[in-house]
């Protein structure tokens, strides 16, 4: 990357909770290149995220430390950060994507809006980072 110039970024639901819980699982390459994105307010999540973490709360595979509407709330506060809206042309997208990808809507949404936009995503899942690694998209591995 040159000088000056902006990486963006689109952190998968759960690397975007590791970033707001301060997890030791996001890795010190994906917060730095986090951090640096912020400073550009050129980091993204997709509004599928808060749907995401929504239902894993609803699931009990999540617990927070407040109520869902609240931390979602404060999650999208952070300076540097922006929510991303799912257009028409992504939402379509999402389901003509290339290539294997597993069967997770909210993934498929995800995938098309970094691809849409030419950002990097990060993130943890293995199958969205074999998707990037099979040229689909840029991905950054979120525990490196």
């Amino acid at each position: 990357m040159g000088s000056g110039q902006v990486s963006l970024v689109l952190l998968d639901t759960q690397a975007w909770i590791w970033l707001l819980n301060g997890s030791a699982r996001l890795g010190a390459k994906a917060r730095k290149a986090i951090q640096r994105s912020m400073a550009e307010e050129a980091v993204l999540v997709s509004a599928i995220s808060p749907w995401e973490v929504a239902m894993l709360v609803s699931k009990g595979r999540l617990v927070l430390d407040r109520d869902v509407g609240e931390w979602v709330k404060t999650a999208l506060s952070l300076p540097g950060l922006r929510l991303e809206p799912i257009s028409p042309e992504v939402a379509v997208t999402s389901t003509r994507l290339p290539g294997i990808i597993h069967s997770d809507p909210a993934d498929h949404m995800i995938a098309a809006t970094a691809r849409h936009l030419g950002a990097t995503l990060i993130t943890a899942d293995g199958l969205l980072l074999d998707y990037g690694k099979a040229g689909h998209m840029k991905t950054l591995n979120a525990e490196q």
